[in-house]
C-alpha cells in the first residue's frame, strides 16, 4: 500500500505540531487525528511537562478527540503519527476502533506496528487497523535524530535524559 497526497499533507501538520515539542522540553512527537478530511485533535507529547508515562501524543490525541465527540468509538478515522505507535498507544488505537493508522519512521527499539509487534493486525482482536508506515519517512526520522543529537551535546550540562516515546 502507498500513502497519497492526503498522507503526505496531515503528516506535514504532525511534523509541524512536532516541531514544537522542543520548546516545551518535549521529544518531537505528534499525533493528528483526522476524520471526513477535518482534523478533530492535534497532540504532541507531554511525557516531561506532565510527568506522565501515558502522555504520548497518540493517547492525548485520541482522549481529546473522544471528549470533542463525546464517544470512544472513533470509527472511520485516520490517526497520523511521526512515529511508529509503542504497544501502549497501538493498543489504544485499537481499542478506539480508528480505521487507520499512518505514521512517519520507523521504531526498530518500540514500535508496535510493524517492527517488534504488530498489535493493530492482531487477528486475536476484536479490531484490526489499517495500518501504512514510512510516509515521509526521512523528515520524521530526521527530526528525533537530530533532537537526540542535540540532547546529548547539551547532557552534561542539563543532566536531563530522555527516550524516544
Amino acid at each position: 500500500m502507498h500513502w497519497n497526497d492526503v498522507d503526505r499533507y496531515f503528516m506535514r501538520l504532525a511534523l509541524a505540531q512536532a516541531r514544537s515539542a522542543p520548546a516545551a522540553g518535549e521529544v518531537p512527537i505528534a499525533a493528528i487525528l483526522v476524520h471526513d478530511g477535518l482534523i478533530l485533535a492535534s497532540a504532541h507529547n507531554l511525557r516531561e511537562s506532565r510527568q506522565d508515562p501515558t502522555a504520548h501524543a497518540e493517547i492525548l490525541a485520541i482522549r481529546n478527540a473522544a471528549e470533542r465527540l463525546r464517544t470512544w468509538r472513533l470509527t472511520d478515522s485516520t490517526l497520523y503519527v511521526t512515529l511508529e505507535p509503542c504497544p501502549m498507544c497501538a493498543g489504544a488505537v485499537v481499542q478506539a476502533r480508528i480505521a487507520r493508522l499512518v505514521f512517519g519512521a520507523w521504531d526498530p527499539k518500540a514500535g508496535a506496528c510493524g517492527s517488534l509487534f504488530d498489535i493493530p493486525s492482531e487477528h486475536k482482536l476484536n479490531h484490526r487497523v489499517e495500518v501504512l508506515g514510512g510516509v515521509l519517512e526521512e523528515e520524521c526520522q530526521a527530526l528525533i535524530r537530530d533532537f537526540f543529537r542535540t540532547r546529548r551535546n547539551d547532557a552534561p550540562a542539563k543532566n536531563e535524559s530522555f527516550s524516544a516515546q
